[in-house]
């Protein structure tokens, strides 16, 4: 069985036959994976009421483990987002009482963004959801496939200078 991503090749190997098309099969699918998969995702977290930004926001505070709470500093570095954008993103949730903002007491420089009661339930049925949510879409590869698949991403990645921010 052929995806769309095979119509592609195949129409450049017709046009181009000059050309090894192959590495466009690589990152088309990828690309077109991430659409379906982001778009899956979406759906699911919009039934909690979240935004994927507002999801990734409240899990890295839930990760984080007790007292769910980083420096907005932190946050910016373990998210790889700007500074203003972070800004931005703390003031909704702030808003929508998912998370407090204060000044840390033992440096009145910093910022302490921590989940509510409120976000800390929310989140935690959320992520729940989502975990099952991915398993789902995984349901096509067999577990040694999806460990294979982990592994080669990983190493690409790595090659391309990704590499895991210090946690705080």
């Amino acid at each position: 069985m052929n995806d769309a991503v095979d119509l592609f090749l195949a129409q450049w190997a017709r046009e181009r036959p000059d050309l090894d098309a192959s590495p466009m099969g690589v990152i088309g699918r990828m690309d077109r994976l991430q659409q379906l998969l982001g778009r899956r995702v979406s759906d699911l977290l919009a039934e909690y009421d979240l935004e994927r930004w507002e999801f990734d926001v409240l899990a890295t505070l839930r990760r984080s483990g007790e007292p769910y709470q980083l420096t907005a500093k932190d946050l910016v570095r373990m998210m790889m987002v700007g500074s203003a954008a972070m800004t931005n993103r703390v003031d909704r949730l702030v808003r929508k009482e998912l998370v407090h903002r204060q000044v840390d007491p033992a440096s009145r420089r910093r910022v302490l963004v921590t989940l509510t009661g409120k976000g800390l339930a929310l989140v935690d049925g959320a992520v729940a959801a989502h975990v099952e949510n991915e398993a789902r879409l995984l349901d096509g590869l067999s577990g040694e496939e999806q460990e294979q698949l982990a592994d080669l991403m990983r190493t690409l990645l790595l090659s391309l200078g990704d590499t895991a921010p210090e946690t705080p």
